[in-house]
């Protein structure tokens, strides 16, 4: 087993690093168990999410980039979004460069005393001035480090856009272009650290003891991988191919919730997508799937046919929130406010459902066009453009609420019942039935994927409050365990316990289903433990009247299920927590 994790602590304030080593963490693996023990250790419940001291904690995992699909590194922070817990994962190579640095964990502490970026390799961190490149956008920034630190080993450069430094709280960082650390605000975390990038290459190599059980195990989930229909969607059109199905089971949200079909779905379904505009589909470290989906966005800037382009990364949650959630008829459309989203560094989610209280808000009389500095009408992208910037550079009050969420502006000007967050966070994009919005309310990053509410509604048409409740649970203790292995969780059907089991022990960490499920359920009560003490509250909780107005793929959803399942909910909490 694993003898040693390896954390690097580091103190932006007086640009200072430790290199802690320590023995007592094998059990947490890495990636969301180590991540939490390691914030729930550093944690001031006292402190702003943005006061310099509150800690960013970057985990790696044992099987990251070794196995096919275990990509991912977990980032746990306060959010400034909700106040709460935040939890955010991101692939690319981040996972590889951290683990050729030969680091398990990062913590980031304090703040600069100038905008800065970091460099860390395996033999220490420089710590260097961003002056020059404050204020760029999230690309431009990407293009200019990779000049600034050449190619070395396996890198990887994380950073933030103009959103981040103004600390919009919805800011996200941008990971190696393609992906991101996208819900909950870390982007603005860092920005209040005035710390604009971080960029890691790593060349050290780890030996394999047992290389002949190693590739014995591997070569099994490979094939798995890529021989089997497991994973078959994610290549071909990737999440895109959601846009369809959900629409036809009256489930895509569609102009801010007010409907759950959109008639011109099949314009921004993943089959329109790929064939007008698909350049090619790539993939994170250590991952031979290929998910990212790569388009082409041309646009006109001057006469005489003059065009621009790049390609962007699409998938559903940008086709929905930046989409149908828009009434976004046009893939050139989609994609305009994709670009804009992307290089502000803003999440698109949070961003896209933002967009839709304010679209009904000005239109219902809530918000005015002195407070907008702008017009706004569902399928009008030249209104979207100015809110977005608008938000970025904050002009008036209206904009430095909106710049803190839907949630905080609807509390200001009206509009709750159809300002669609859950747990101060914007709604992912599925109106799926009742499992969907309680999951995401209770989950711990108050996110669709914490577990998998759209999928427990489709396997659960009755809609069974217990039912619901304890499958979400027990779906949320199992998404523990997989991603503190870091495994991406397009992969959850490939690495089942069994096959979890294996993969350890061809590393040389032998474990038990009992000992990964005690640690799931461990994690799950320590993450509440935390978000309590961060002031959540299930009685708080507000679920939006729209989302009991709006017929969902069960039909007409109902406030009395909602109130059933948090009782049934709080009671199976205390049961927990008393084992």
């Amino acid at each position: 087993m694993r003898q040693t994790i390896k954390v690097l602590d580091i103190d932006l304030t007086n640009e200072k690093i430790e290199v802690i080593k320590r023995t007592d963490l094998n059990r947490y693996l890495g990636g969301t168990a180590l991540a939490v023990k390691l914030y729930s250790e550093q944690l001031n419940h006292e402190l702003d999410p943005l006061d310099p001291e509150q800690p960013v904690i970057l985990a790696n995992g044992p099987l990251n980039t070794i196995f096919p699909v275990v990509t991912k590194v977990v980032a746990v922070f306060r959010s400034p979004l909700t106040g709460g817990y935040g939890e955010s994962h991101a692939g690319m190579r981040l996972g590889l460069a951290m683990r050729g640095a030969g680091i398990n964990a990062i913590i980031i502490r304090g703040k600069a005393k100038r905008p800065t970026y970091l460099v860390i390799g395996p033999r220490g961190v420089q710590f260097k001035d961003a002056s020059a490149i404050w204020g760029l956008d999230a690309g431009e920034t990407g293009t200019i480090l990779r000049r600034l630190v050449p190619g070395r080993g396996h890198r990887s450069c994380i950073r933030i856009g103009p959103a981040g430094e103004n600390l919009v709280t919805f800011a996200n960082v941008n990971v190696d272009t393609y992906r991101h650390f996208g819900r909950l605000g870390m982007g603005a975390v860092f920005g209040s650290k005035n710390l604009k990038a971080v960029v890691i290459f790593g060349d050290k190599g780890e030996e394999i003891q047992d290389i002949k059980g190693y590739r014995k195990v591997y070569e099994q989930i490979y094939q798995k991988v890529v021989n089997t229909e497991i994973m078959d969607k994610y290549h071909g059109l990737g999440t895109a191919i959601n846009v369809l199905p959900l629409n036809a089971l009256n489930a895509l949200p569609t102009e801010n919730m007010q409907k759950g079909t959109f008639e011109a779905a099949e314009n921004i379904s993943g089959e329109s997508f790929a064939e007008k505009t698909l350049l090619r589909q790539i993939a994170c470290s250590g991952c031979p799937i290929g998910c990212i989906h790569l388009g082409l966005f041309r646009e006109e800037f001057g006469s005489n046919y003059e065009y621009k382009f790049k390609s962007l990364s699409y998938d559903f949650e940008l086709i929905f929130a930046l989409g149908s959630y828009l009434g976004i008829t046009e893939i050139n459309k989609v994609y305009q406010l994709i670009d804009l989203v992307e290089e502000l560094g803003m999440d698109a989610i949070t961003a896209g459902v933002a967009l839709g209280w304010v679209t009904e808000a000005f239109k219902k009389g809530f918000i005015t066009e002195d407070d907008l500095k702008t017009r706004v009408a569902f399928n009008d992208t030249k209104g979207y453009v100015k809110v977005l910037e608008n938000i970025v550079h904050q002009p008036n009050s209206f904009y430095k609420l909106l710049a803190k969420g839907t949630e905080a502006v609807a509390q200001k000007y009206g509009g709750l019942d159809f300002a669609m967050t859950m747990g101060k966070n914007e709604m992912a994009g599925y109106h799926t039935g009742h499992a969907h919005v309680f999951g995401q309310s209770i989950g711990a990053r108050h996110s669709h994927l914490d577990n998998a509410g759209y999928s427990i509604d489709q396997k659960n048409l009755d809609q069974n409050p217990e039912k619901m409740v304890k499958e979400l649970m027990a779906e949320e203790k199992i998404r523990n365990v997989l991603t503190s292995l870091c495994i991406c969780l397009f992969a959850r059907g490939i690495y089942d316990m069994d096959t979890v089991i294996e993969a350890l022990g061809s590393v040389q960490i032998e474990t038990t289903e009992k000992e990964l499920l005690n640690l799931g359920e461990e994690i799950y009560l320590l993450k509440h433990k935390i978000r309590t003490r961060l002031g959540f509250r299930l009685d708080d909780l507000r679920f939006p009247k729209r989302f009991f107005e709006t017929p969902s793929l069960v039909g007409q959803l109902k406030e009395e299920t909602i109130a059933e399942m948090l009782e049934i909910y709080k009671k199976e909490l205390d049961v927990l927590s008393k084992k």
